[in-house]
């Protein structure tokens, strides 16, 4: 999630011919979006062999510079290796072959019936970029969700401008300099820094915003956005659950768990589990497989680990720890727990009969712990989840039972929901992804990336044959008749009244 912090310079990455750094303020901002919109109006990024020319190179720029993206990903967040690559780099070319694969089609006009109130006439869906486009990034998966929504608005045609997160600066420096080297810099530019930059951007008028973050830094977002009615996109976040049946193959579901909560960042994942809900019953059972393959997975020490990634600064750290401390959580801590701030490490957590009042159930966790709630029966899980008054980015359900399948589906709203599985919906090019309610607005990935940045035009076409004189004054009972008849949509009805019968 980004979550602004005060203070910093910013870094504007312009052409080599101009300064190389600058203090990015509201003039500079201005500017910015003046020679963008300038560049947009030209239309050279409406054409086809544009918008392929810059996919390519962006495939091309995660090829070259794997290695790059994963030194930085490691400063940032000491991310293990294989994480960057199969959540980050991986992830990122296959949208970019899929955009260069399916673009011709997602661009051609949508043919769509008529009715016979314009015959004879055709019609067709146009897609249209929207203009200059402002993204903001995230921290946690900076690579990925600075550059996954920048490849849904250069197929769709936008001027854009990315904003990357300064909490994770090495990997925002990074690609400040690689877009810069392989993108068209009259079309796409990078501005870095922190609050101020970000404040003098949202001051512009713009023709999208996509935002990828926090509740609290998306209402501002909204806020300013609504000063120019300017539609938003916002990837936001909340406590996703995990609804955990009895009658299960417990091993694939533990580490299924583990896979989305520590094998994602280390927790801080927009769709990591937030907490378990499961029975008083099966609780002891589900604990000791968690602990088992937690232990088979990390080892005895999991904070001397080099597969799970950091926490991503102090203040981050003192949040989780604050959470722990709470005293309503007191001796609920059955494994883990361990600490170590000196490399801003704690190691998986879980947390068992945690009150719903406590600290670590009223906000999104965004790290290593994982609290267990007991009910007495699987189905009261649902009202748990519901009564939250928030709906979550993602929800799981982890059971062989076909009707609760079906009841989870139909009655939990959320963003995804994902059964027997946690956080791989994400990975669908042809699923959707985004939230719903406080969870976000708006949704990417796949061909959703493209009309997400897309105006759908609403186009009709005519001759100047059948011309029909019935919609022209002046009125009279006849011509009213046969309008009727033609705007109730039967041809039997439009007979009879040319006939005179109606």
């Amino acid at each position: 999630m980004l979550i602004l912090v005060c203070g910093g310079w910013g870094r504007f990455v312009m052409s080599e011919s101009e300064s190389e750094s600058e203090v990015f303020d509201a003039a500079a901002a201005t500017e910015l979006v003046k020679k963008l919109r300038c560049s947009f109006t030209t239309g050279r990024t409406r054409s086809y062999e544009w918008r392929v020319s810059q996919l390519e190179n962006l495939l091309k720029l995660s090829v070259e510079h794997e290695e790059d993206i994963c030194d930085a990903l490691r400063s940032d967040l000491s991310k293990p290796v294989v994480e960057s690559i199969v959540h980050e780099i991986a992830l990122l070319k296959g949208s970019c072959k899929l955009a260069i694969k399916e673009l011709r089609r997602w661009m051609a006009p949508e043919k769509v019936k008529t009715s016979i109130t314009t015959f004879p006439s055709s019609a067709a869906i146009v897609p249209e970029p929207f203009g200059i486009v402002l993204i903001i990034s995230a921290w946690n998966y900076p690579f990925l969700l600075s550059l996954d929504p920048v490849v849904g608005a250069i197929a769709a045609g936008n001027a854009v401008v990315l904003k990357p997160s300064e909490i994770s600066p090495r990997t925002s420096s990074l690609m400040a300099k690689l877009l810069e080297k392989y993108l068209d810099t009259s079309a796409v530019k990078v501005v870095e820094g922190a609050v101020p930059e970000t404040n003098a951007l949202l001051e512009q008028k713009w023709d999208k915003i996509f935002y990828t973050g926090n509740g609290r830094v998306g209402r501002i977002v909204m806020a300013a956005a609504a000063k120019h009615l300017t539609p938003v996109v916002l990837e936001l976040g909340g406590k996703s659950p995990v609804v955990v049946d009895s009658e299960i193959n417990l091993q694939v579901a533990s580490r299924r768990i583990i896979a989305g909560k520590w094998g994602c960042n280390n927790g801080q994942a927009c769709i990591a589990p937030d907490y378990i809900i499961t029975t008083k019953e099966f609780a002891p059972k589900l604990v000791e497989s968690l602990k088992q393959e937690l232990e088979r997975f990390y080892g005895k020490n999991p904070l001397e680990t080099k597969d799970l990634s950091r926490i991503v600064n102090d203040k981050h750290f003192d949040r989780l720890t604050r959470l722990l401390d709470d005293d309503k959580i007191s001796g609920k801590i059955v494994h883990g727990g361990e600490k170590d701030k000196t490399k801003l490490q704690i190691a998986p957590t879980l947390l068992l009969d945690v009150p719903r009042d406590s600290l670590i159930m009223t906000e999104e966790i965004f790290g290593p712990l994982l609290p267990i709630l007991t009910v007495d029966k699987v189905e009261d899980s649902f009202e748990i989840v519901n009564s939250s008054g928030t709906k979550p980015l993602a929800a799981y359900l982890f059971t062989n039972n076909k009707k609760l399948k079906e009841r989870f589906v139909a009655c939990i709203s959320a963003g995804g929901v994902a059964i027997n599985e946690t956080a791989l919906h994400l990975t669908i090019s042809t699923l959707p992804f985004g939230g719903v309610g406080e969870s976000g607005m708006g949704a990417y990935h796949g061909k959703f990336s493209f009309d997400a940045f897309s105006h759908k035009k609403a186009v009709l076409y005519r001759s100047f044959a059948g011309d029909a004189p019935m919609r022209y004054p002046p009125y009279t009972k006849g011509k009213l008749r046969i309008l009727k008849a033609l705007l109730g949509g039967g041809i039997w009805g439009l007979i009879r009244a040319l006939l005179g019968w109606s």
